[in-house]
């Protein structure tokens, strides 16, 4: 298997050539996202949106298609044309795929996209031991097995690794994931010795919001400016800027678990591992939800997943318990539009994927408690990926890098 998307390494004595590198990269890197957008499309339509020449829009759709990342696609006509016709290109989802695995609290899922986004296979694994070299050993070897099924004949670029928790990209670890109990794990290490193929590992929020901003419904107004909050048993967000996400140092940010939003109705909000009382994950996590069903005599056990059976069947406490939910996600909402004023916000949240009524809820709360958001309704949305958006997160990782640098590709597998 090939490697993919190696960042070029510093060199401080050929200023020149990196910097002609860089422009090519950018201007390839442009061509590709516009035909994304905009696909199947004619060169000439390209070279308009991007605002490159003709002859540079054709030189770069040469070499992308020559790394099998688009494709002509020829249109049937009703009658002879004047002229050469024009040949529109689109993306070619025939020759690559991106492989992703997100470990949440109880499960792996697995997933193989294609280069438009499209999920082709998925898998979910129950965890048998949360411990972290049990976790990555079993992901690995199912992963192999999953690649081995669902390939056919196309090119695994690579694959994303995809966490709650606090992530550092550069290094590849799992620097913490409280609820799993990891500290310090080389996950990027493990799984490439496992899958002899590239892995790239990320924080599930801000592979999400690469993901709003690449393939999502809302994503020409997510590029520039963007927050992205998933609320699971991991609550946690990503902060856009200037169409770069942020990470700040040793890639800590995005850690919400700890906004004050108080207590509802029913969800009173145990307290945190930090001492206190009233922090926003400890009092809207999943597992939070599903212990206040069980402590109330509404379950026998305190499952997450029966919790949500329960809202899908309308039973009237389930659906009150995540209208209660949605109410306090409204209030840590609301803190993040006044500090941060982003063009939008997107909620991953179980509840509202499943009804996107409940959306409403955390409309109001906004707009009673938000001093910035002058239409709620407008700049706070749900996720684009529904219930997909684990493995989406993970997948978009490996999707993330080939869009940036698509140069840094090999070629693709050849057809028989």
């Amino acid at each position: 298997m090939h490697a993919l998307l190696r960042a070029p390494a510093p060199q401080p004595d050929g200023g020149d050539q990196l910097a002609g590198d860089g422009r090519r990269t950018a201007t390839a890197a442009s061509v590709l996202r516009t035909i994304l957008d905009h696909g199947p499309v004619a060169r000439s339509t390209v070279a308009r949106l991007t605002g490159l020449s003709a002859a540079a829009v054709s030189r770069q759709s040469t070499e992308l298609a020559d790394l099998g990342l688009i494709r002509e696609r020829p249109v049937r006509r009703p009658r002879p044309a004047i002229g050469r016709p024009h040949v529109p290109v689109d993306i070619d989802t025939r020759s690559h795929l991106a492989g992703g695995i997100h470990i949440a609290l109880r499960h792996t899922t697995l997933v193989l996209m294609d280069l438009r986004g499209r999920v082709l296979a998925e898998q979910r694994i129950p965890h048998r031991d949360r411990a972290a070299q049990a976790v990555l050993a079993d992901a690995g070897d199912r992963m192999v097995a999953f690649l081995d099924e669902h390939t056919r004949g196309r090119r695994p670029l690579g694959v994303g690794l995809a966490s709650g928790g606090w992530i550092d990209p550069a290094r590849g670890v799992v620097v913490r994931h409280t609820q799993l109990g990891w500290r310090d794990v080389p996950a990027q290490a493990v799984l490439e010795g496992k899958l002899g193929l590239p892995v790239r590992v990320e924080s599930h929020s801000r592979a999400l919001a690469r993901a709003e901003q690449l393939i999502g419904s809302h994503r020409t107004r997510a590029r520039m400016s963007l927050v992205h909050l998933f609320v699971g048993n991991v609550v946690d967000a990503a902060i856009v800027t200037g169409g770069t996400v942020h990470h700040g140092p040793r890639s800590a940010a995005g850690d919400v678990s700890h906004l004050p939003v108080g207590s509802g109705p029913t969800l009173a909000g145990g307290r945190c591992p930090c001492g206190r009382t009233g922090c926003f994950q400890a009092t809207v996590a999943e597992q939070a939800l599903a212990e206040h069903a069980a402590g109330t005599g509404l379950l026998p056990e305190a499952r997450f997943p029966d919790v949500l059976a329960a809202l899908e069947a309308d039973e009237p406490w389930a659906v009150a318990l995540f209208r209660e939910r949605a109410r306090l996600v409204g209030r840590a909402v609301a803190l993040l539009l006044d500090v941060i004023n982003p063009e939008i916000l997107v909620v991953a949240e179980a509840g509202i994927t499943r009804r996107p009524e409940l959306l409403d809820e955390l409309h109001t709360e906004v707009a009673e408690r938000a001093h910035v958001a002058a239409d709620p309704r407008r700049t706070v949305v749900a996720s684009s990926f529904g219930t997909r958006t684990l493995g989406v997160a993970a997948g978009s990782i490996v999707l993330h890098e080939a869009y940036a640098r698509p140069l840094e590709l090999g070629p693709p597998p050849a057809r028989g």
